[in-house]
């Protein structure tokens, strides 16, 4: 870890990680009892952890969306995503709504036209699952980060 002090690990606890993951566990099968894509939901992991900064999330989302079939040129454009058509409806209303959700430190609020949106593609099933990953992958992304954690050893 040149360049970065190494810190006392949050997942040394072992029941409040267990706890982390319990709650990551229920949104998954929500998602998928909502009938979300899975790549929608990795979409939405990724972005929000670009916002953060989160190296370790980054690096595991954005491999989790290439398993699942996401695109290469999808993930390299992400953070540009409205500059581009490659993105659907739903995939949009989820990115605002994580950006949105993401950021509220700054803004105070998730805006109603990004709200409305997310509304009128998404059933509320859906809506809650996307919130409920949003507030999932911030909560990860502040563990990782604060904790320093490594990058794991790859071969790539």
């Amino acid at each position: 870890m040149d360049g970065m002090t190494k810190r006392i690990g949050l997942g040394g606890a072992p029941e409040l990680y267990q706890a982390m993951a319990g709650l990551q566990a229920e949104v998954n099968k929500a998602g998928a009892n909502a009938g979300l894509d899975p790549k929608l939901l990795e979409l939405v992991k990724t972005r929000a952890s670009q916002i953060n900064g989160c190296a370790y999330c980054l690096d595991m989302h954005s491999r989790d969306a290439l398993e699942l079939g996401e695109s290469p040129r999808r993930l390299f454009v992400l953070d540009g995503w409205r500059e581009t058509d490659l993105f659907t409806e739903q995939e949009q209303a989820a990115l605002a709504l994580t950006e949105a959700m993401t950021k509220l430190s700054a803004t105070q609020t998730v805006p109603d036209d990004v709200y409305e949106q997310a509304a009128k593609v998404f059933t509320e099933d859906q809506y809650r699952a996307v919130a409920w990953e949003i507030i999932a992958i911030n909560s990860w992304n502040r563990m990782t980060i604060t904790s320093h954690t490594p990058l794991p050893k790859r071969d790539e």
